[in-house]
């Protein structure tokens, strides 16, 4: 072919219809329609977007124009980067001064720390030295907030102090943090620290829209929207009607996110927040450049795992790769032992860091603007989430606001439905966390995770628990390292049935169901006839057995093999491989198995019950 007919070339044109009929080719019958799933959020996800699920209008738009989905600034990050805001832990003013010093020599780009742990706030404008003049406050303070601000606004050149100082009233009730105050007595303290701020250091933000609390608690993503908008709408407006200015208070805003591990989700979510916010400025009547709204976001304490703890690691990564691409403008990476009682470790803060830069320096993300924008599903799923999430905030607005929702348990409601959802997913491993409920390792190491104490009601409030999603199943390796260290070694039989070809599916799969709950599969040799499964059960002395062979198998063995054992050893609990069908299961019952366990079985409510029966069997010997 000639260099004119190859640049004349053309492929054929291909229509949904045609990506259809060749998709169902490779999947063998089933339907595309298959591929499709629901999520938390009930946004139904597709296998294929096109231009078509867009709004051309959409398409047409730019970064820092239209309602600011693509981001604040015409050039993303080329005109101004995030800030890599890494929050450093510190008991004394000492400590803090070095560490912080230590950090923006190392790459960090705002001062971060945890202003509720230090000793003594009276000579922290002296410690941080000139470091305000050139990097800004990344600071939540839930109860120093007033002290911070009157020590730093000492400082003869305080004008210079950028960034945020802030907190969320709401947010602190919610996490039952307002040491016996009612909310409107913290929005009544709170007016005075905003005000010496605005005189003393002009250029910092005090009032912040914290979602992270509700994040941690199990919302989804269009819940962490509607509550982040409707919290601040209810600052703005207690401001306003306070005869404040409207464009002071929105200059002094800043919005927190937590940022899950559903990708392309969590990239929609902080895009949508923008539009919300300009959406709710608009109303106001803000001028075009209030309307931009400014990002703190940190990677989820949700989703992390005390288990196989350096695929914590893994997630923050993929959590901080979806904040910069959704465009914050403060991120924090956890550190892979955040769950630990004592997380501060030079290892875990290191690599934390280290991942920012990664994305600054490695992957270019400072030299693209907005890249995931003009994705057909990214724009999909952002239009999804504003919507949604536009609603609920409406729903919250007739129910008298944020505050009113919260005091009377409605937001709390809301975010115990996802909860249960998510929690019931994970118990049946219809959702992973790897290393956890699916490929756990019997002799990993665990973070020693911080013990946690049943929140008290705060300022009239019911507290939203902060959790991880693992927690469950820690629970569960906690309670099989107590047997073994009462010398009861928790562990199952596997009797194999037959050639390795014909039980090896099953019986791997059983091993690997037994493993989230530390409870070790002892495997026999291929058995043939019921003297070798007794024989088998008399050796390995275990009071659990899971049968483990092909369909064919069960049809001409299992059933021999069942009553034999539950003659000979009626105390054994035998369960069955597999889902049999209804007419065959009640044979199976009858002959002495107590139940079945096959892909969609809890996993969580099987080992559970297991490790409960080794525990009274051992309390009876």
């Amino acid at each position: 072919m000639s260099l004119k007919n190859m640049m004349e070339a053309r492929f054929p044109e291909q229509t949904m219809e045609d990506w259809k009929q060749n998709a169902e080719k490779t999947l063998k019958g089933k339907s595309v329609e298959s591929l499709s799933k629901t999520t938390y959020e009930n946004i139904k996800l597709k296998p294929l977007y096109s231009k078509e699920d867009v709004e051309s209008r959409i398409l047409s738009q730019y970064p820092g124009e239209g309602d600011f989905r693509r981001g604040s600034n015409a050039g993303g990050y080329l005109s101004e980067e995030w800030k890599v805001a890494q929050k450093i832990s510190a008991l004394t003013t000492d400590e803090l001064s070095e560490k912080l010093l230590a950090a923006t020599e190392k790459g960090q780009t705002a001062l971060s720390f945890h202003p509720d742990q230090l000793e003594d706030l009276k000579e922290i404008s002296q410690k941080v030295g000139g470091l305000y003049k050139n990097h800004p406050f990344c600071v939540e303070a839930y109860h120093n907030q007033k002290l911070l601000i009157e020590e730093l606004a000492k400082l003869e050149d305080s004008e210079k102090i950028s960034g945020y100082i802030a907190c969320d009233p709401l947010a602190i009730a919610a996490a039952a943090k307002l040491n016996d105050r009612s909310i409107d007595e913290a929005y009544d303290q709170w007016i005075d620290t905003i005000s010496l701020a605005a005189e003393k250091i002009p250029k910092l933000k005090t009032i912040m829209a914290d979602s992270a609390v509700y994040h941690n608690g199990g919302a989804n993503a269009v819940q962490e929207l509607a509550f982040a908008v409707a919290s601040g709408v209810n600052h703005l407006q207690y401001f306003l009607d306070k005869g404040r200015n409207l464009e002071d208070i929105l200059s002094k805003m800043v919005f927190k996110f937590s940022i899950g591990s559903n990708f392309f989700m969590e990239i929609a979510k902080l895009r949508a927040a923008r539009v919300l916010w300009s959406k709710v400025a608009d109303a106001y009547g803000a001028s075009e450049d209030s309307k931009k709204m400014v990002i703190s976001a940190e990677t989820s304490f949700f989703s992390k795992s005390a288990y196989d703890p350096y695929v914590n690691m893994l997630r923050a990564g993929n959590e901080a790769f979806a904040a910069v691409l959704g465009g914050v403008q403060y991120l924090h990476v956890s550190p892979y032992n955040e769950p630990e009682a004592n997380s501060d470790s030079l290892l875990g803060d290191r690599i934390a860091r280290n991942t920012q830069l990664i994305l600054k320096e490695e992957v270019h993300l400072l030299k693209v603007s907005d890249p995931a924008g003009g994705s057909w599903y990214v724009e999909h799923l952002t239009n999804e989430l504003t919507e949604k999430a536009w609603a609920l905030f409406l729903e919250i607005e007739d129910r008298e606001g944020m505050a009113e929702a919260l005091k009377s348990g409605w937001v709390q409601e809301q975010i115990s439905q996802v909860l249960e959802k998510r929690k019931q997913d994970i118990e049946t491993r219809k959702q992973s966390i790897i290393g956890t409920n699916i490929y756990a390792n019997l002799d990993d190491k665990p973070l020693q995770a911080k013990i946690k104490t049943v929140p008290k009601n705060s300022g009239g409030i019911q507290p939203i628990p902060q959790i991880r999603l693992s927690e469950s199943y820690e629970s569960l390796r906690r309670a099989s390292e107590n047997l073994s260290r009462r010398g009861i070694s928790p562990k199952a039989g596997l009797i194999c049935l037959g050639p390795l070809k014909d039980h090896k599916a099953r019986a791997d799969f059983i091993t690997g169901f037994l493993a989230p709950g530390a409870i070790r599969a002892v495997k026999s040799e291929s058995v043939e006839d019921p003297e070798t499964a007794a024989a088998f059960i008399k050796e390995s002395n275990c009071r659990h057995y899971f049968i483990c062979g092909s369909n064919e198998q069960y049809d001409s063995m299992a059933l021999p093999i069942i009553k034999y054992v539950k003659e000979a050893f009626p105390d054994t609990e035998l369960f069955l491989a597999g889902l049999p069908e209804n007419s065959k299961k009640s044979e199976y019952t009858e002959a002495g198995v107590k139940g079945f366990v096959h892909i969609k079985s809890n996993c969580y409510e099987t080992l559970l019950g297991l490790l409960k029966e080794l525990e009274v069997a051992s309390n009876g010997q």
